[in-house]
Order: C-alpha cells, then structure tokens, then sequence
C-alpha cells in the first residue's frame, strides 16, 4: 500500500500557484526545489488531478502526495503521549516548545509515524495534524491517520464543530467569567472565560486558573484575547504587561479538551488531559473532577 500525505487548503485571501503554496505544507517537502522535483515527477494530485508548476490554488482543495516507496528519511527520536488512538484518528499531547508542523525536521508531523500505529484501513495515509497549536502552547492535538478521517475532521474544525477547551493561569484581578469580543487583525473573534480559582501573589497581585474557550479560530486569539482585558497569560513572551513578565518557566497555556464527533463510527467523543506539573504547583488541586 502506497503511502500519502493529504493537505486541505483553508480559505485563502488571493490565489497562489501550487509552487508557491505548497512549500512545507507536507514534511517530506521541505524546499522550493523538492516541490518542484515532487511536481515533476508527477507526485502531486490536486483534487485528484496530477498537479503541474501551473496548478493554481483558490482555497479548499485536497492536495494529495504520493510518497515513494524508495522514499527514506532521517528517523525523528521523539516520544509523544498518545492519549487515545484508533484505525482512523489519534490524540496526542503536545509538548511545549515543538512546532506542529512546517519546514524544519522537530515537528509533532515528524513524530507522528514513530509514535502512532499504521492504519490497516484502505485509505490509510501518514498521520497527520487536522489543527494547529502554538510553539509554546501544550496540550490535546487531534491527528488523522486515513484519507476519508482527515476530510471529515477539517470539515468538522471548518463548521466548528469541534469544541475545544483551554486552560490558563492569568496575571491580575478578574472578573468571576466574562466574554471577550474584541476584533484580531480587523476580523471578529470571541472567547469566554470562567476563573476557577485566584491565588494571591506577592510579586503579579493575583494569579488565576481560568477556563478558556475560543469560538472562533484567530492566530494567538487566547493570548491576545486576555492581554485585551489586562489579564494576560503568565510567561507568556509576547503579549505581556511592562514589568509583569516570568521568563524561563513556559507558557501557561494548555488545550485540556477535544469534544467532537468520530468521523468514522459517529461516537461522540470527549477526551481530556491532566493539566502540566507547573499548573499543579500553583493550583495543587486543579486536575481534580472540576
């Protein structure tokens, strides 16, 4: 069985030509000049039609590469905890401080071969990623193992039909729950919040265990979201208040749930993860049943 690595192309604001759209969208891909060589070898199938250096890409396509079978690449070490798993779909528990994919070689995408099992499904492709989490950012990770599973669960993220729940510990005084319904680079995003515990700290006031979710999908809308009310995200490197930064400790952002339907058998799953050490430390009760 040959293996593939499916890419669903989101909108997109203008067209591209598939030689400049594709580059690092697949992680055996890496260069301009290997898309090109897996172009002309006629490895790439764009809605199932072999693609050519004129491919245009409007958004929306399924983009399709047929791995070699003489294909070898350098072994990613990398041991990831797989919280659950299937014949179709898996969940991880990202790390912090690795890319989910992109152009370098340490990325969850890499990992993914080494740490899930092969898929005896007839569509079965390289597992890969249906979403995104931030550098910094740890927590549940959603992956599709076959090409009908990918499909489904990028239209599930695409309708918002997946409820995604967050976990954070924030800097400041707030207000016991709340909506955030500021604008992110002039488009509409909404977030809500819920405190679940404050304690009081000597040198940020008040630190908070907060509940997040975010119903729309903007790039870093929690950090944003919460540094828009005053209340940012402790160690976060970015989006922090003058004098009120913690460096060295990581970002106190965690995705603790995914709640969708199985793609596949229809089950209407919700898996959740215990919250990192560093959230234990401060809130030694908060991976109890809330």
């Amino acid at each position: 069985m040959q293996l593939k690595e499916i890419h669903i192309v989101p909108i997109i604001k203008d067209p591209l030509r598939l030689q400049e759209y594709g580059v690092g969208i697949f992680y055996r891909i890496k260069s301009k000049s290997a898309l090109k060589k897996a172009i002309k070898k006629k490895l790439l199938f764009v809605n199932g039609n072999v693609a050519t250096t004129g491919t245009m890409i409007f958004g929306g396509e399924e983009i399709i590469y047929q791995i070699p079978e003489n294909t070898t690449n350098t072994r990613l070490v990398l041991k990831l905890n797989v919280v659950f798993e299937d014949e179709y779909l898996a969940v991880i528990n990202k790390p912090a401080g690795i890319l989910v994919s992109g152009n370098g070689f340490k990325t969850v995408a890499n990992a993914l071969p080494q740490n899930l099992k092969k898929s005896s499904a007839e569509d079965a492709v390289v597992p890969q990623p249906v979403h995104r989490l931030d550098y910094a950012t740890t927590g549940l990770l959603l992956v599709g193992k076959t090409n009908s599973a990918i499909t489904k669960l990028n239209k599930l993220f695409e309708y918002k039909n997946v409820t995604k729940e967050y976990y954070a510990v924030t800097v400041g005084k707030m207000e016991s729950s709340g909506i955030i319904d500021n604008d992110i680079d002039d488009k509409h995003a909404t977030s809500s919040f819920e405190v679940i515990e404050t304690i009081v700290s000597e040198r940020f006031s008040s630190l908070n265990l907060v509940r997040l979710s975010p119903y729309t999908g903007r790039r870093h809308q929690l950090r944003k979201h919460l540094l828009s009310i005053g209340n940012p995200i402790l160690g976060d490197p970015k989006y922090f208040l003058q004098g009120l930064q913690l460096k060295g400790k990581g970002l106190y952002l965690h995705a603790r749930s995914l709640r969708f339907q199985h793609p596949v058998t229809n089950e209407e799953m919700f898996i959740e993860s215990n919250l990192p050490k560093r959230f234990v430390k401060l809130f030694p009760t908060c991976n109890l049943p809330m």
